[in-house]
């Protein structure tokens, strides 16, 4: 694909994996505020019933969990989400086609997953994936069919996290740590894995 696409083309490139009989995954992947979780939902509701949603998210290590592993601070760093149960559910979702499949949910409001939130019926035939790190993880991409990298411009990407602080109760101070400290740190480590995704995605007309 030649230049930056419009969304239509998107539409078309995921409804070509979205085969009635088969279960495809395809993975959108990128830094903290890159934009993955509204082009994942924008993609979801253009296939009209082709496809769910599924955010690594929902395997964020629950709050008391962090605490405890002295780790609250880092929230959002690889090691403070359950990779192996995303990628059993990964796994299910590719082979378990004869009944539902469940996925958890990651909860803004509470900082927090919410278990079988997700129901994955068996005729949806495309699921459609969101996270940081898609493509860090080894084990995950032999499961994705495709990956889809988002690189926006850094500027509006900062812009965007620390809004997304504000608006879920941090102070402009606190806002602004967050989105320099490990927000940027996940960021600079989510952009070594660029180079592996089958289509690299810096604007959307």
């Amino acid at each position: 694909m030649r230049g930056e696409p419009i969304f239509a083309d998107l539409v078309r490139r995921a409804q070509a994996l979205a085969l009635p009989g088969h279960r495809r995954v395809l993975g959108i992947c990128g830094p903290p505020g890159s934009g993955k979780s509204t082009l994942a939902a924008r993609i979801v509701a253009a296939l009209d019933g082709q496809a769910a949603l599924v955010g690594m998210d929902g395997f964020h290590l629950a709050q008391s969990e962090l605490d405890r592993l002295g780790r609250a601070d880092r929230k959002g760093a690889p090691d403070t989400f359950d990779a192996d149960g995303y990628v059993d559910l990964l796994r299910r979702l590719r082979t378990n086609t004869d009944k539902i499949v469940y996925a958890p949910e990651f909860r803004r409001e509470i900082e927090d997953s919410i278990a079988c939130a997700v129901p994955i019926t068996c005729d949806v035939p495309l699921v459609v994936t969101e996270g940081n790190y898609l493509l860090l993880w080894p084990q995950v991409r032999p499961l994705l069919d495709e990956v889809w990298y988002l690189d926006p411009d850094p500027g509006l990407r900062r812009k965007r996290l620390f809004e997304r602080h504000l608006a879920h109760g941090r102070s402009p101070e606190q806002a602004a740590a967050r989105t320099d400290g490990s927000d940027e740190r996940n960021a600079r480590l989510v952009a070594t894995t660029a180079r592996t995704a089958d289509l690299v995605l810096r604007k959307i007309e």
